[in-house]
């Protein structure tokens, strides 16, 4: 039941679906996704305002040196009166209300910024610095489809139509199981033989940073009775991700529990490197991940398999990192027939992006991990790759610095 890459992330994205829509106060939809279409309710802007600080004008009166009387002040927030009378000026400030009759603003920077009269240095020309009803969005307009992440800018654009609430879809429950009796939980005692429970917390912070909901179950020891409790108790959330017990191992049970549990697998293997121990599958609505149990495999799969299918869950549109072109600093040399995901540091050099290998690849190495920024895509069919050769890659942070 081994699959490529790319047909086990497309059959994960096939099985799975957003979740219930809920609305939400508008600062709590930040990075989820919106659940229904906006049309615009009115006109952005909705009327013709000042761009600048200066003077409302008609052009048609201006020339360099023209003196002009000032007939009125309109702040922002003001209403657009006095009317612009012929061969005069009112001042404005940004934002104000264009008072009928002028199709102008000059700036105070091209006058001498009187009061009673205005001097006019420069050349004004009929419509410089307004902003026009509608120019922006008119009333109506398709602005935002549904799965569109809600960054700052779309709650920006939901608070000028006055959206105080928006429909979201839910964050699904993701239940986090680590398996295996040499784990010990952070601050219990460790001895020659045990090893902290960190995937669980990776896998935590992984979650938490898509956007989902992390349940912490602890650790299922090498048994079938303490696997089939906590296997059951994660069945109860939106999503389920297991840390080790799906290899070839006389003690890795997990699969087996599993299938008595109900789960269906749809696949056990992915010829991928790291992470080819990987399993997928569905018990009615809920998916089931079983990533491997080395640190560094887990994340990594996690990346590529769990977390595009836990941002379609939330409804999102954009599911997968985009893929980037760069060019290799030194050659690569892999086994052909699996799909290997290279720890990188990609930065610039020489107006062009670079990608080095971050250190060691060995999965035991932790330490490539932290030192990557990025993920290098090496296809399945090649063996080699040369310096100056472009792959694709794709970051691993949304925040990358990229200097020498």
């Amino acid at each position: 039941m081994s699959k490529s890459f790319e047909d086990a992330r497309t059959l994960i994205l096939a099985q799975v679906r957003p979740l219930a829509v809920e609305r939400v106060d508008l600062l709590d939809a930040v990075g989820r996704a919106i659940a229904e279409p906006l049309d615009a309710g009115l006109d952005m802007p909705r009327f013709d305002n000042s761009a600048m600080d200066g003077y409302a004008v008609r052009a048609e009166d201006c020339q360099p040196g023209t003196v002009l009387p000032v007939i009125g002040y309109i702040p922002a927030g003001g209403r657009a009166e006095p009317a612009l009378r012929p061969g005069c000026a009112v001042k404005i400030m940004t934002g104000a209300p264009l008072p009928p009759g002028a199709d102008a603003v000059v700036p105070f920077e091209e006058t001498d910024s009187g009061d009673a009269a205005v001097t006019i240095h420069g050349k004004v020309k009929a419509q410089d610095h307004i902003r026009f009803r509608g120019e922006d969005i008119t009333a109506g307009q398709r602005v935002m489809e549904a799965g569109t992440t809600l960054r700052p800018a779309e709650i920006s654009l939901l608070a000028s139509f006055g959206c105080a609430r928006v429909a979201v879809y839910g964050r699904p429950k993701v239940a986090i199981l680590s398996t295996g009796d040499e784990l010990v939980e952070l601050g219990q005692p460790l001895t020659d033989e045990t090893i902290i429970n960190s995937n669980s917390w990776s896998l935590a912070a992984a979650v938490k940073e898509a956007g989902a909901e992390p349940v912490m179950l602890g650790i299922a020891r090498d048994n079938l009775e303490s696997l089939r409790e906590k296997l059951t108790a994660g069945l109860t959330c939106d999503a389920l991700i297991t840390s080790a017990g799906v290899s070839a191992g006389d003690r890795d049970l997990v699969r087996e529990v599993l299938e008595e549990l109900g789960v269906q697998q749809l696949f056990w293997k992915i010829d991928i490197k790291p992470g080819r121990p990987t399993a997928f599958g569905m018990k009615g609505a809920v998916p089931v991940f079983s990533l491997p149990g080395n640190p560094v495999s887990s994340m990594i799969t996690f990346e590529e398999f769990a977390r595009p299918a836990l941002l379609k869950m939330m409804g999102h549109r954009q599911v997968l990192k985009p893929l980037i072109k760069a060019t290799l600093k030194q050659p690569v040399k892999k086994k052909p027939g699996r799909t290997h995901f290279m720890r990188v540091t990609v930065f610039a050099e020489n107006g062009e992006l670079v990608v080095a290998s971050s250190g060691d690849q060995n999965t035991g190495i932790l330490r490539t991990m932290l030192r990557a920024n990025a993920i290098a895509i090496l296809s399945a069919e090649r063996e080699r790759y040369e310096a100056g050769e472009e792959i694709q890659i794709h970051l691993l942070d949304q925040v990358t610095d990229l200097a020498n």
